[in-house]
Protein backbone atom coordinates (compact mmCIF):
# COMPACT_ATOMS: atom_id res chain seq x y z
CA UNK A 1 0.00 0.00 0.00
CA UNK A 2 1.46 3.55 -0.74
CA UNK A 3 0.63 5.65 2.03
CA UNK A 4 2.80 8.87 -0.28
CA UNK A 5 -0.54 10.44 -1.23
CA UNK A 6 -2.15 10.19 2.53
CA UNK A 7 1.17 11.77 4.00
CA UNK A 8 1.49 14.45 1.61
CA UNK A 9 -2.35 15.54 2.26
CA UNK A 10 -1.79 15.29 6.06
CA UNK A 11 1.88 17.23 6.01
CA UNK A 12 -0.20 19.97 3.88
CA UNK A 13 -2.94 20.43 6.19
CA UNK A 14 -0.40 20.77 9.12
CA UNK A 15 1.59 23.36 7.23
CA UNK A 16 -2.09 25.46 6.83
CA UNK A 17 -2.89 24.06 10.57
CA UNK A 18 0.54 25.89 11.85
CA UNK A 19 0.41 29.34 9.52
CA UNK A 20 -2.82 30.13 11.95
CA UNK A 21 -1.35 29.75 14.88
CA UNK A 22 1.82 28.94 17.19
CA UNK A 23 1.78 25.28 18.53
CA UNK A 24 4.25 23.02 19.81
CA UNK A 25 5.28 19.87 18.75
CA UNK A 26 3.47 17.79 21.19
CA UNK A 27 0.27 19.57 19.96
CA UNK A 28 1.17 18.88 16.49
CA UNK A 29 1.91 15.32 17.10
CA UNK A 30 -1.32 14.62 18.52
CA UNK A 31 -3.29 16.76 16.05
CA UNK A 32 -1.45 14.46 13.25
CA UNK A 33 -2.14 11.80 14.94
CA UNK A 34 -5.94 12.06 15.09
CA UNK A 35 -5.93 12.52 10.91
CA UNK A 36 -4.97 9.00 10.41
CA UNK A 37 -1.42 9.61 10.10
CA UNK A 38 0.77 6.42 10.88
CA UNK A 39 3.01 7.00 14.50
CA UNK A 40 5.95 6.02 12.73
CA UNK A 41 5.45 8.35 9.87
CA UNK A 42 4.50 11.43 12.45
CA UNK A 43 8.24 12.80 12.85
CA UNK A 44 8.95 12.68 9.44
CA UNK A 45 5.51 15.19 9.10
CA UNK A 46 7.17 16.88 12.09
CA UNK A 47 10.52 17.29 10.84
CA UNK A 48 9.20 18.54 7.94
CA UNK A 49 7.21 21.08 9.75
CA UNK A 50 10.31 22.41 11.95
CA UNK A 51 12.89 22.51 8.76
CA UNK A 52 10.78 24.75 7.05
CA UNK A 53 9.88 27.14 9.89
CA UNK A 54 6.14 25.86 10.33
CA UNK A 55 6.54 24.69 13.67
CA UNK A 56 9.43 25.71 16.22
CA UNK A 57 8.95 25.01 20.02
CA UNK A 58 11.32 28.32 20.80
CA UNK A 59 8.86 30.30 18.74
CA UNK A 60 5.93 28.81 20.14
CA UNK A 61 7.38 29.21 23.85
CA UNK A 62 7.97 32.84 23.87
CA UNK A 63 4.15 33.65 21.88
CA UNK A 64 2.55 31.50 25.40
CA UNK A 65 5.18 33.13 27.84
CA UNK A 66 3.72 36.92 26.39
CA UNK A 67 0.15 35.63 26.62
CA UNK A 68 0.11 34.17 29.49
CA UNK A 69 2.26 37.14 31.03
CA UNK A 70 -0.17 39.83 29.63
CA UNK A 71 -3.69 38.22 29.30
CA UNK A 72 -4.30 35.88 32.30
CA UNK A 73 -1.63 37.44 34.70
CA UNK A 74 0.27 34.25 35.46
CA UNK A 75 3.46 33.97 37.28
CA UNK A 76 6.62 32.27 36.05
CA UNK A 77 5.79 29.06 38.27
CA UNK A 78 2.69 28.13 36.78
CA UNK A 79 3.84 29.15 32.94
CA UNK A 80 6.66 26.95 33.41
CA UNK A 81 4.30 23.85 34.66
CA UNK A 82 2.19 24.64 32.01
CA UNK A 83 4.77 23.99 29.54
CA UNK A 84 6.42 20.95 30.80
CA UNK A 85 2.96 19.57 30.60
CA UNK A 86 2.90 20.40 27.06
CA UNK A 87 6.56 18.78 25.97
CA UNK A 88 8.29 22.10 25.90
CA UNK A 89 12.01 21.24 26.16
CA UNK A 90 13.03 22.33 29.81
CA UNK A 91 16.39 24.49 28.57
CA UNK A 92 13.84 26.45 25.93
CA UNK A 93 11.42 27.09 28.99
CA UNK A 94 14.28 28.51 31.54
CA UNK A 95 15.76 30.88 28.53
CA UNK A 96 12.24 32.08 27.95
CA UNK A 97 11.31 33.08 30.95
CA UNK A 98 14.81 34.07 32.14
CA UNK A 99 13.93 36.62 28.94
CA UNK A 100 11.31 38.37 31.06
CA UNK A 101 11.57 41.91 32.57
CA UNK A 102 11.97 42.12 36.13
CA UNK A 103 10.21 45.35 36.42
CA UNK A 104 7.44 45.10 34.22
CA UNK A 105 6.80 41.30 36.02
CA UNK A 106 6.62 42.66 39.58
CA UNK A 107 4.44 45.60 38.35
CA UNK A 108 2.03 43.42 36.75
CA UNK A 109 1.57 41.23 40.30
CA UNK A 110 1.33 44.75 41.99
CA UNK A 111 -0.84 45.55 40.10
CA UNK A 112 -3.46 42.23 40.34
CA UNK A 113 -2.39 42.85 44.35
CA UNK A 114 -3.86 46.14 44.57
CA UNK A 115 -6.98 45.18 42.69
CA UNK A 116 -7.37 41.84 44.14
CA UNK A 117 -7.35 43.83 47.57
CA UNK A 118 -10.62 45.91 46.77
CA UNK A 119 -12.32 43.21 46.67
CA UNK A 120 -10.98 41.49 50.13
CA UNK A 121 -13.25 41.82 53.30
CA UNK A 122 -10.93 41.30 55.96
CA UNK A 123 -10.57 43.19 59.40
CA UNK A 124 -7.37 41.53 60.13
CA UNK A 125 -3.67 42.57 58.10
CA UNK A 126 -2.49 39.19 59.01
CA UNK A 127 -5.36 37.74 57.01
CA UNK A 128 -5.44 40.18 54.24
CA UNK A 129 -1.68 39.00 53.68
CA UNK A 130 -2.75 35.36 53.92
CA UNK A 131 -5.27 36.04 50.99
CA UNK A 132 -3.40 38.06 48.73
CA UNK A 133 -0.34 35.65 48.81
CA UNK A 134 -2.68 32.85 48.51
CA UNK A 135 -4.58 34.48 45.19
CA UNK A 136 -0.68 35.12 43.86
CA UNK A 137 0.35 31.60 44.68
CA UNK A 138 -2.44 30.64 42.59
CA UNK A 139 -1.25 32.88 39.97
CA UNK A 140 2.44 30.93 39.66
CA UNK A 141 4.30 33.96 41.15
CA UNK A 142 7.48 33.05 43.33
CA UNK A 143 6.78 33.44 46.80
CA UNK A 144 9.80 35.40 47.35
CA UNK A 145 8.42 38.42 45.16
CA UNK A 146 4.64 37.97 46.32
CA UNK A 147 6.08 38.44 50.23
CA UNK A 148 8.40 41.36 49.31
CA UNK A 149 5.30 43.22 47.28
CA UNK A 150 2.89 42.64 49.81
CA UNK A 151 5.57 43.70 52.30
CA UNK A 152 6.19 47.03 50.41
CA UNK A 153 2.76 47.50 50.04
CA UNK A 154 1.65 46.97 54.04
CA UNK A 155 4.57 48.98 54.63
CA UNK A 156 3.60 52.28 52.39
CA UNK A 157 0.44 52.11 54.18
CA UNK A 158 1.83 52.65 57.39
Amino acid sequence: MNDAPLLKAIRDKAMIYCSRKEYCTSEIRKKILSWGCPPEEAVSVIDYLVENQYLDNRRYTEAYVNDKLRFAKWGRIKINYMLQMQGVEKDIIKETLADIDEHQYQQRLQDELTKKRKSIKAAQPAEVYAKLYRFAAGRGFEPNIIHSIIQHAVESKK
